[in-house]
Parts: C-alpha cells; sequence; structure tokens
C-alpha cells in the first residue's frame, strides 16, 4: 500500500484545484450567475464556497488547532459563507482567490506532521462518528471539492461547454487512434 501522508495530501488537493481552476477559467464571466436551479449556487457562489471553506478548515484545524469542535457555531459560520458567497466579484477576482487560497492551503498541508494529522478532534455532538483524525478531516476538504467540481462540470456542459478532462480525454484518444484510410 502506498503511504499517503501530508505531502501526498498537498499533491493531491494541488491536482484537485488546477481542475477547478480550469472549469472556472473555461466559463465565461457572463455565466458566473447561472445556477442550475432555484435555490443553488451561482457559478461564481460554488467557486467562492471553495474558497470559503477551506479558510475556515485551515483556521480550526491550522490556526486554532481544535481538538473539538464541540461548541462552534456552524449557523453563523454558515452565514459567513453565504455573506462571502453572495459578495460581488469579477471572474478575474474569483479565479485569483482560488488560485492563492489553493496553494495557500495546499502548502499549509505539506508542513503538517504525522503526529498533527494522526490528532483526534471531537465532532459536535450528534455527529458520527464522535472522533475522527485530523488527516480524515482535511481528506474531506479535497473530497468536498471534487464534489462541487462535478457539478460545475454539469454545468458547463448545460451551457454548451465540453469541459476541459473530456476534451483532454478525446485529444488523447485521437493521438492514440490508428489512422483510418
Amino acid at each position: 500500500m502506498k503511504y499517503y501522508g501530508a505531502k501526498e495530501l498537498a499533491e493531491s488537493f494541488r491536482t484537485v484545484r488546477k481542475n477547478t481552476e480550469a472549469i472556472a477559467a473555461d466559463i465565461p464571466e457572463d455565466k458566473y450567475g447561472f445556477r442550475a436551479a432555484a435555490g443553488t449556487r451561482s457559478v461564481a457562489e460554488t467557486l467562492v464556497h471553495l474558497v470559503t471553506s477551506n479558510q475556515y478548515i485551515h483556521k480550526f484545524h491550522g490556526v486554532e488547532r481544535r481538538t473539538s469542535l464541540a461548541g462552534v457555531d456552524f449557523a453563523a459560520v454558515v452565514r459567513e459563507f453565504q455573506a462571502e458567497e453572495k459578495r460581488p466579484r469579477k471572474k478575474s477576482e474569483i479565479l485569483e482567490l482560488l488560485r492563492s487560497n489553493g496553494e495557500a492551503y495546499a502548502a499549509w498541508l505539506e508542513g503538517l506532521t504525522e503526529e498533527v494529522l494522526a490528532e483526534q478532534v471531537e465532532m459536535p455532538p450528534g455527529q458520527t462518528p464522535p472522533r475522527k483524525c485530523r488527516f480524515e478531516t482535511l481528506l474531506g476538504v479535497k473530497e468536498h471539492e471534487m464534489h462541487h467540481r462535478g457539478q460545475l462540470m454539469v454545468i458547463e456542459r448545460m451551457l454548451g461547454i465540453v469541459p476541459h478532462l473530456t476534451r483532454e480525454r478525446e485529444t488523447r484518444s485521437a493521438a492514440a487512434s490508428p489512422a483510418r484510410s
């Protein structure tokens, strides 16, 4: 089994963020207000959501280095997320936020020790499991971004954009296929 530590966690996150940035770059600025359905986040709000969620994870697990999330006012955190998500921004600002936030977060991950990754963190009351190792929570950030990236790729299709990963796969397939006569 391949070992998966701080360096691999950071590298994996960088790959996911790079793909999110490519999607954000592919979507025209005039479509950043697009919502797949009423009550959902717009493209811009989804992209900013990814930035703000990383910031809170870093705050709780890096800056404050909490060993318990019990007592955190998550309703207030969500209100802060939503306010940031709704703040008007240009596409160029969002792309820069994604880039700078992503690299700062990955650099922080890269510097974590095995001891820090192994620390147990108490979850809020009623959450299952009641405790998680810090590594599992940090890995969840990448999974969270992949979830929203999937949504953004569906939105690309709705807007008539072929996602970059599909374009790259088609290019590789065309190059690997023998020429037809």
